[in-house]
């Protein structure tokens, strides 16, 4: 069976469920059973709009419980391009609305894919670790321009897969924040 919710008019959601015989469902098989997509737009960062969707590609391929689908009309989540001294951010409330900003100056120091899904990573839920090491997308600027992962870590993907477990239910409760810089 599948639903389609909308919440405040901007979040699209799909879950699909799937029914199970009484006493065969595993904890496993009930997580898998129920996955949230999260509709993005690039159509305001056409020049970024192929690394956008790789770094979209490497979550989805890392990932379970969250999908994250292209789509310019009715998207939650928007990708803008521009100049901008502070680099790079994401406006977002963190389960799966909100608006990132990819800047060309830091699109030329930095690997764009790295910074699509690096900003990617804050609306789906994650913070930035600038400490960390280049295998840590999350760790954004922090490794240096000869960084170019683009691939969450073993952490990073059991953590968005926490958040997502129930939906967007789930992560309603997170608060807003704007995270600036990559």
């Amino acid at each position: 069976m599948s639903r389609k919710f909308a919440l405040a008019g901007a979040v699209a959601l799909a879950l699909t469920v799937t029914p199970l015989a009484a006493g065969t469902a595993s904890a496993a098989t009930q997580q898998e059973a129920a996955v949230t997509t999260v509709y993005y737009s690039t159509a305001s960062a056409p020049s970024f709009r192929s690394v956008i969707n790789a770094g979209a590609a490497n979550w989805n391929r890392s990932v379970t419980n969250v999908r994250l689908v292209e789509r310019n009309s009715g998207a939650s989540l928007r990708y803008t391009e521009g100049n901008d001294p502070r680099g790079s951010y994401a406006s977002t409330n963190g389960h799966g609305s909100g608006t990132i900003f990819i800047d060309y100056t830091q699109a030329r120091q930095y690997n764009p894919t790295r910074i699509a899904a690096h900003e990617t990573g804050h609306a789906l839920g994650l913070p930035d670790h600038y400490s960390g090491p280049c295998s840590e997308l999350m760790s954004g600027g922090g490794p240096g321009p000869s960084c170019t992962n683009a691939v969450p870590n073993a952490a990073e993907r059991s953590r968005v897969n926490s958040l997502w477990a129930n939906g967007l239910v789930a992560n309603q409760q997170r608060a807003v924040e704007t995270i600036y810089g990559f």
